[in-house]
């Protein structure tokens, strides 16, 4: 119970909570898509159900990525895929990906289409919840990321479109979310086995597991989202005109 009472556990959840802001805004898009042939009275039931059944199913991917990321070399990779989500996220690129998502006038149908979509549109999402949660007790991983999603929930349903406006009004939110997920990424590298284990894996370099080094990393993850994302994003601006 102490766990759930330090400063890390909370840091973790809010965390995770910015992740699935940031990461979770197609959801609105893809559950109004999905349930706008709905008859009126049934459309809360669509939101509902559906919202519930991509909950559920991105908590067994979560699992299955926590468990995965005990594999050395795996939080490696990880964290290459969070520099890579988190400068993908300070450029947006144009997508047409909505335009494939089907509306029905049946209920189950509508919640199908819900599932399935939010299925293929997790995988960023999942990668990062499961980076915030490594640092957590491993007692606690899985119930801080269930816990980080409840409260997310809400949020994502019915504030998405509030969360999405600020995001438009206010851009430090998107590169401050973009930095969150670098320096997520530099502490998760850091840890991975093949780097924190001084007895196996002796051809690989090691990193001393203290909190300067984490902290170091996690700032050096962030910078490298920040000036990478900032110099991708000129470019394109710059090529803009002439295309």
């Amino acid at each position: 119970m102490e766990e759930f009472l330090t400063p890390a556990f909370w840091i973790a959840v809010g965390q995770i909570i910015m992740i699935d802001i940031l990461l979770g805004g197609d959801n609105a898009v893809v559950i109004a898509l999905a349930c706008r042939r709905l008859p009126p009275r049934m459309r809360m039931k669509g939101i509902l159900w559906g919202t519930a059944g991509a909950i559920g199913l991105r908590v067994v991917l979560i699992f299955f990525a926590l468990t995965l990321l005990a594999i050395p070399f795996l939080k490696l990779v990880g964290a290459a895929l969070l520099v890579w989500i988190g400068i993908k996220l300070l450029v947006p690129e144009d997508d047409d990906g909505h335009a494939n998502i089907e509306a029905s006038d049946k209920l189950w149908a509508a919640v199908k289409t819900i599932i399935v979509a939010d299925l293929v549109m997790s995988v960023d999402n999942v990668i990062a919840i499961a980076g915030a949660a490594h640092g957590a007790h491993a007692d606690h991983q899985l119930a801080l990321v269930i816990f980080g999603l409840l409260v997310s929930i809400p949020i994502i349903v019915w504030g998405s479109q509030l969360v999405i406006k600020l995001m438009d009004r206010f851009p430090l939110i998107i590169t401050a979310g973009g930095m969150l997920l670098g320096w997520i990424a530099g502490t998760m590298a850091v840890g991975d086995p093949a780097v924190a284990q001084p007895g196996e894996w002796t051809w690989m370099p090691k990193v001393p597991q203290t909190d300067a080094v984490k902290y170091a990393a996690g700032v050096a993850g962030a910078l490298m989202v920040l000036v990478w994302g900032k110099w991708i994003a000129s470019r394109r601006a710059a090529a803009a005109p002439a295309a």
